[in-house]
């Protein structure tokens, strides 16, 4: 009896550390949209370094969805302890995609496509058309970016004038096989996530967030934002983020 009772409270401790262990998620890892690059987020990653966290952003070729997943998933093998995955505008195909790796605890989409199996970005775009119609082709006709002229109204309208330009000449220019590659195995299926609806998007329309979020059964919470509301309302994007992982375990 003594035995037993020693083996139950051994076996009840471990798993309360085991479970606090859980947890703790520390790692926050970033993956850009298209028609941007990474260093839009530099305040958002402050702001979470700030408060712990240990913060890493992809900077994905935006080649194709497969490309894409395979440089998130490299980022992510480099992580030590679960991490807390997050994706902006087309980097929410690539999360959805890479979500599936055993060190994501969670998702979360900032103004981003939320795809279910078999969609792409092209599909879930025609479905409810944005706004913003700016995106041209360059001239071998194989990959896409935003014409700078419009880049300020259609993606950044609520940051400062020399702020929208620099995003606009950092873009990365999208192939259109990255647009049309289809979602194989969702991560949202099977592990809880979070988005973020910028309700003044003019690159996704924002009621295709809201239902995405919805069809996912993601936490939703709604920015009054353009589709850069991750360099508009970097505070508001890292509270949310902060607060995904205290919650995903």
């Amino acid at each position: 009896m003594h035995r037993a009772f020693i083996f139950a409270v051994a076996l009840t401790t471990s798993a309360i550390a085991f479970a606090a262990q859980a947890a703790e998620i520390k790692n926050m890892v970033i993956v850009h949209g298209a028609l941007a690059d990474g260093s839009g987020w530099r305040k958002v990653a402050e702001i979470l370094q700030q408060r712990g966290f240990n913060v890493t952003v992809v900077q994905e070729p935006i080649t194709s969805l497969k490309d894409d997943v395979a440089a998130t998933n490299r980022v992510l093998d480099l992580q030590d302890g679960p991490s807390l995955l997050i994706g902006h505008s087309y980097g929410g195909m690539v999360i959805t995609e890479a979500g599936n790796h055993a060190n994501v605890a969670g998702l979360v989409y900032v103004a981003a496509f939320e795809p279910d199996k078999g969609e792409s970005l092209v599909s879930l775009a025609s479905s409810k058309p944005a706004a913003g119609t700016s995106i041209r082709e360059t001239k071998d006709g194989n990959y896409l970016y935003l014409d700078p002229a419009n880049f300020a109204a259609d993606f950044a309208a609520d940051l400062p004038k020399e702020d929208a330009a620099f995003l606009s000449r950092s873009q990365v220019f999208a192939s259109k096989e990255a647009f049309t590659s289809k979602v194989t195995e969702p991560a949202w299926q099977t592990k809880k996530s979070w988005a973020i609806v910028a309700t003044q998007d003019r690159s996704i329309n924002p009621d295709l967030e809201r239902d995405m979020a919805k069809r996912a059964g993601s936490e939703t919470i709604e920015i009054e934002a353009s589709h850069a509301v991750f360099a508009s309302q970097p505070d508001k994007v890292a509270d949310v983020i902060a607060k995904a992982a205290q919650s995903a375990q």
